[in-house]
């Protein structure tokens, strides 16, 4: 077994940071492309399982985060690093899953009224906008630690860790309090 301090893979910030901003972009574009695509196809099933699997992923990943901050305070290396590869492969899927979800299903219009309905947007706005430009982050931050850069891990991370946290968190408010408009 390597040592878990040993880089995993070889250094090359031109190389990684040209990937890294590709990805980002093409994953930002297609998500924010997405709500003028609907594809009407019966799929045999209810096409709102798909919020619902995001809203489980979200709330594992939420978990995995906070157990991957505890770890790493406690200096239980490859725990930490486990659970923070858990969350990113979690997060690929719930990108799927969410993919899934707009394409099928569309829209949802948020129904409720008063002081709610202006807690709701606020969450929302955040948790769209903080979505959108975490990616990056978390991908630097992720290869900063692969290559074993420590300290410039540990300095992204303390950015990327609680915008991260957020971001799945209200993920899971944002469907406690749409999903009851699913149609």
């Amino acid at each position: 077994m390597t040592n878990l301090l040993e880089p995993v893979f070889q250094k090359n910030d031109k190389k990684a940071r040209t990937l890294i901003w590709i990805f980002s972009a093409v994953i930002f574009l297609a998500v924010a492309t997405m709500g003028a695509v609907h594809l009407k196809v019966n799929l045999g099933f209810n096409v709102h399982i798909f919020a619902t699997i995001n809203a489980v992923i979200n709330t594992i990943v939420t978990i995995l985060l906070a157990a991957a901050l505890v770890a790493v305070k406690l200096r239980k290396l490859l725990l930490h690093k486990r659970l923070m590869l858990t969350a990113m492969i979690l997060s690929v899927l719930f990108l799927i899953s969410y993919v899934c979800h707009h394409l099928f299903a569309g829209d949802t219009k948020y129904g409720g009224q008063g002081p709610l309905r202006y807690f709701y947007f606020f969450i929302l706005i955040t948790h769209v906008f903080l979505a959108a430009v975490i990616m990056p982050f978390v991908l630097f931050t992720a290869y900063r630690a692969l290559i074993a850069e420590f300290p410039e891990h540990k300095k992204l991370a303390r950015i990327t860790w609680p915008i991260w946290f957020y971001v799945s968190m209200t993920g899971v408010i944002v469907y406690l309090f749409i999903s009851p408009y699913y149609q």
